[in-house]
């Protein structure tokens, strides 16, 4: 497969180089517990969440001008702010009174949107975090202390979905990116497994492997959607953990709705002929490439969202479809042009500093078509306008 040149510059430090090679003998030792070759997924869960190794488990820098990539939380206050309306709007229309968001990353999002949702008078009782990551639960804290002291209380952690249905909203941002992913390739026999051995040099590499049930089963419900086979030498990604990921959703909302915002597409576009390669992607400093292999633990790796996939889990848990939207259409709908009129105060050069700050995530280009939003809920009669704005169901 073709692969983008790692990041060139700049080059990891000593003791960077060294957290890397400790979790390269954690996966070595795994290949070999596999026989030889293991999982994409199974590689992927490990370089990403090993306890104390993986680049979610460790301390380094992971967003901002510091780190490898940003979110839109960190570019713009505009982004959490509009949040907070639609959020408010949802626990208006069910008397809901929690906000639970999963991997909230630096803290900047919670921050922006509890403050927010208090000058709105619509400030829930509890803001429930779930992180995995203590690293990230000590980061975000940090970032919380800034709060108000009548909202800080109001923030609590979780490591696990709560015990008892909510009334309120979800919210996940860049979430589902990160679930571990298996890569396959689509032959002109069949369907093969791409897992991950040792070469002779000692690199990791890709290694085929013939196809279990369930990944068949996947890629046949994946052409079946298409109306046809992929081509032959098309090689891309189907998450496994998407479905359950979203089930656990259907068990936890009482009523209300949760905002699944990520970088994706509906499934036809998805897998289209075009896209042979697929989908994967690493972050390290700031720089984008397609070789998961490079110094494991010292960077990003995702994939993007099968949003069609994402929409038939949560159907199947008993929520409804509330929208799909782009996140540029989606913050227009839910009331950023208003936000950034209000906040300017007939101050024109504020309103152009917010305006610039705005274009980043509304604009095609960028954040603005790239970016969607997957809305699911149950029990909610009111409009959500973000979603209702453009609402593009009908392309999953």
């Amino acid at each position: 497969m073709a692969r983008r040149e790692p990041p060139p510059v700049p080059l990891p430090d000593a003791e960077a180089v060294a957290h890397s090679d400790r979790l390269r003998e954690r996966i070595d030792a795994a290949i070999a517990m596999a026989g030889g070759a293991m999982d994409f997924a199974d590689y992927m869960a490990l370089v990403l969440y090993a306890p104390g190794l993986g680049y979610y488990s460790a301390g380094q820098t992971r967003f901002g001008p510091a780190g490898d990539f940003t979110t839109a939380p960190l570019v713009s206050a505009l982004f959490s702010r509009t949040l907070a309306h639609e959020v408010s709007r949802v626990l208006s229309a069910v008397g809901g009174d929690t906000v639970l968001e999963f991997g909230a990353g630096t803290g900047q999002m919670a921050l922006d949107v509890l403050i927010e949702l208090d000058r709105l008078g619509a400030a829930p009782r509890h803001y429930w975090i779930v992180e995995v990551s203590g690293d990230l639960r000590a980061a975000q804290a940090q970032t919380l202390a800034a709060l108000p002291a009548h909202l800080r209380g109001r923030v609590e952690w979780l490591e696990r979905l709560p015990a008892e249905p909510l009334r309120g909203a979800v919210l996940a941002n860049e979430v589902l990116d990160a679930l571990p992913v298996r890569r396959f390739l689509r032959t002109g026999d069949g369907v093969e497994n791409l897992a991950v051995a040792i070469g002779e040099d000692g690199a990791l590499r890709w290694q085929p492997q013939p196809a279990d049930q369930a990944l068949r089963q996947a890629v046949a419900e994946i052409e079946a959607d298409l109306g046809g086979r992929l081509p032959a030498d098309y090689s891309t990604e189907w998450c496994p953990s998407l479905g359950p990921w979203i089930a656990a959703l259907g068990d936890v909302i009482e009523a209300g709705a949760a905002l699944l915002i990520d970088y994706g597409y509906p499934r036809r576009e998805y897998y289209h002929p075009q896209r042979a390669t697929g989908t994967l992607l690493c972050h390290y400093r700031h720089r984008a490439h397609d070789d998961p292999f490079f110094r494991p633990g010292l960077q990003d790796i995702t994939a993007s969202v099968d949003f069609t996939a994402a929409a038939r889990a949560g159907i199947a848990a008993g929520l409804e479809l509330l929208g799909f939207a782009t996140q540029g259409n989606f913050l227009a709908g839910a009331g950023l042009p208003g936000l950034i009129e209000a906040s300017a105060a007939d101050d024109p050069q504020r309103a152009a500093e917010l305006a610039q700050q705005a274009k980043p995530l509304l604009f095609p280009d960028e954040m603005g078509e790239r970016f969607k939003v997957l809305g699911l809920g149950r029990g909610i009669e009111a409009t959500l306008p973000g979603l209702a704005f453009a609402d593009h169901r009908m392309r999953l």
